[in-house]
């Protein structure tokens, strides 16, 4: 089968030939449909993310698709169930070996394209807004990098959670974006003043943040007091200088956040925010945005899209 990897951090992954792999105990073979990438990928194929696995590694973090075989002594979905799984790795590939107990059924009518880039962008959003940053109706919510993959998914849930959404991003059609997904206020990131926009819209009360650098510290200073300042990620490439003077000054907290650490410390917390995901939209309360989806002779490309931030929500391969 073809599958899209890398054998070294300083060469480009690209595709090639491997078997077709056999689930072991407590795995399953998946036949995937759909690979929503996410910038982790890029992270992990230059040897920068935070759970490294050894090389020569099969990219494709999260994925939908079709139970083919479960491993031996392995309770878990029927071979024919269509499921979402988080796998880490893998995707990029038609077949995949994962473990029976992270794959989540899918609701009836949900395309494989739209589940496979779900989890771990609503999931990101869910979980750190309600259990992390605690967000709270009527508080006011800034999202950087609005229209990106994991953004877009604030934006649409700090709405839902009854929060004022201000909304920044690069460019009139990047904005657009965000408005219909809930925003009520725009900053466009490339020609306005982000501490003085904010700040005349009364401040923020919880701060999301998958970009860092410059942007990072210009929403620190348009923070309430008593703000809660997410990292989620660092997309811009530099990261923050935080200087703790100004957290003691203005009573502000910067907390970390990485979604697929609940895993190991908490996956109840993650679970159950799965669920209240999934019910949200078997009752169309949320509508994944997906912006392109390409075939896995193209998966350099979709990456790309991510590297130079020209795509909206989430780019998915179909193997």
């Amino acid at each position: 089968m073809r599958a899209f990897r890398t054998h070294a951090h300083d060469a480009p992954p690209a595709l090639e030939d491997i078997p077709v792999p056999d689930p072991g105990p407590g795995e399953l073979r998946l036949r995937i449909a759909a690979c929503g990438l996410n910038f982790a990928d890029l992270l992990m194929a230059r040897g920068q993310y935070q759970e490294q696995p050894p090389l020569p590694l099969t990219l494709g973090m999260e994925v939908a698709g079709t139970v083919d075989a479960l491993g031996p002594d392995t309770t878990g979905p029927a071979p024919g169930t269509r499921v979402a799984v988080f796998g880490g790795q893998g995707g990029l590939a038609k077949y995949g070996v994962f473990p029976a107990a992270r794959c989540v059924p899918l609701p009836d009518g949900m395309p494989e394209t739209e589940a496979a880039g779900f989890q771990i962008a609503y999931g990101t959003s869910h979980l750190a807004l309600s259990h992390t940053a605690r967000l709270q109706p009527g508080e006011t919510l800034l999202v950087l990098g609005a229209a990106g993959g994991v953004g877009l998914t604030a934006v649409e849930i700090g709405k839902l959670m009854g929060a004022t959404v201000i909304a920044s991003a690069r460019g009139p059609a990047k904005l657009d974006q965000a408005r219909k997904a809930g925003a009520d206020h725009l900053v466009d990131s490339d020609t306005d003043d982000l501490r003085e926009a904010v700040k005349s819209l009364g401040g923020a009360d919880v701060v999301y943040d998958p970009v860092g650098g410059a942007a990072f510290t210009e929403a620190l200073r348009a923070c309430k007091p008593e703000a809660r300042m997410l990292l989620i990620g660092f997309a811009s490439g530099d990261l923050p200088e935080i200087k703790p003077n100004h957290l003691l000054v203005k009573n502000v907290s910067v907390q970390g956040f990485y979604w697929g650490g609940f895993l190991n410390f908490n996956p109840t917390a993650l679970t159950d925010s799965l669920a209240q995901l999934f019910d949200w939209y078997a009752q169309g309360r949320i509508k994944p945005h997906v912006s392109h989806v390409l075939p896995l002779e193209k998966a350099a490309d979709g990456l790309d899209l991510l590297r130079s931030r020209r795509s909206t929500g989430k780019v998915v391969i179909t193997p």
